[in-house]
């Protein structure tokens, strides 16, 4: 996670010790809270530092990771949305339906088959979206097969990716960080530094499928060559190969 956003020109630090948290987040020009490596100690500093980021308006991003799969899981979740104020709500089909509180088929931090996203249930996603949006004020992305960002006035629809960008382990966690550096830098346009964020991910994604593929590799080269594709990345190169539509 920490190379990803050091690719794309941001400047990562990790911290969670609530004697710290505070203090990092107010040298910080933005906040991701991802709750992937959940423990009770960890829980009081995502608070701290969520609500020392909105005292200093600076754009928060969450991360539910696995929400649904425990109990603790889907309390902190639902705590942290009470207690802090979040620019962006970043999680999987399963993650994200399970926020709503609908039924989802949670299986760990992947999001199940069952709730994948595709032309025949788009609009229903795009609607959750934008529920969700109103409810929490804040930019959701789901991401999947197809992803969506939105707003409760627009929606993003972005079709980049590639399906084994699900076959190592972080993408979505790369990602969240990417829309931390990406809203940090641009906080008075938070959906459309969201959907640039989400669209260069998925691009590159396609980028290290094709690098992979000359090299006769297998998901190892593709973690690698993702950063590479993150960290070669241009206005021209993403211009080109964006592929989103605007509902």
């Amino acid at each position: 996670m920490a190379n990803a956003v050091l690719a794309c020109g941001a400047s990562p630090i990790m911290a969670d010790d609530s004697d710290e948290v505070e203090e990092i987040t107010s040298l910080s020009t933005s906040l991701v809270i991802n709750i992937g490596t959940l423990n009770k100690r960890s829980v009081q500093s995502m608070l701290l530092a969520g609500k020392r980021a909105n005292a200093l308006s600076h754009p928060v991003v969450l991360d539910p990771v696995g929400i649904g799969a425990s109990r603790l899981r889907t309390q902190t979740a639902l705590h942290l949305l009470e207690q802090i104020h979040f620019d962006v709500i970043r999680g999987n089909s399963s993650e994200i339906k399970t926020l709503a509180g609908q039924n989802a088929s949670v299986q760990g931090v992947d999001a199940d088959i069952a709730d994948s996203i595709h032309q025949n249930n788009l609009d229903q996603y795009i609607a959750l979206a934008q529920s969700l949006s109103l409810r929490y004020n804040a930019v959701m992305a789901i991401t999947g097969a197809i992803d969506i960002v939105a707003d409760n006035e627009k929606a993003f629809v972005i079709y980049n990716g590639h399906p084994l960008m699900s076959k190592i382990t972080g993408t979505g966690c790369m990602l969240s960080g990417l829309l931390g550096g990406f809203v940090g830098a641009n906080p008075k346009d938070v959906l459309l530094a969201a959907a640039a964020a989400v669209s260069l991910m998925g691009l590159c994604g396609q980028l290290a499928h094709e690098k992979m593929l000359q090299f006769d590799g297998g998901t190892s080269l593709f973690r690698t060559f993702l950063i590479d594709a993150i960290s070669n990345m241009t206005t021209e190169i993403l211009k080109r190969g964006v592929q989103i539509e605007v509902r």
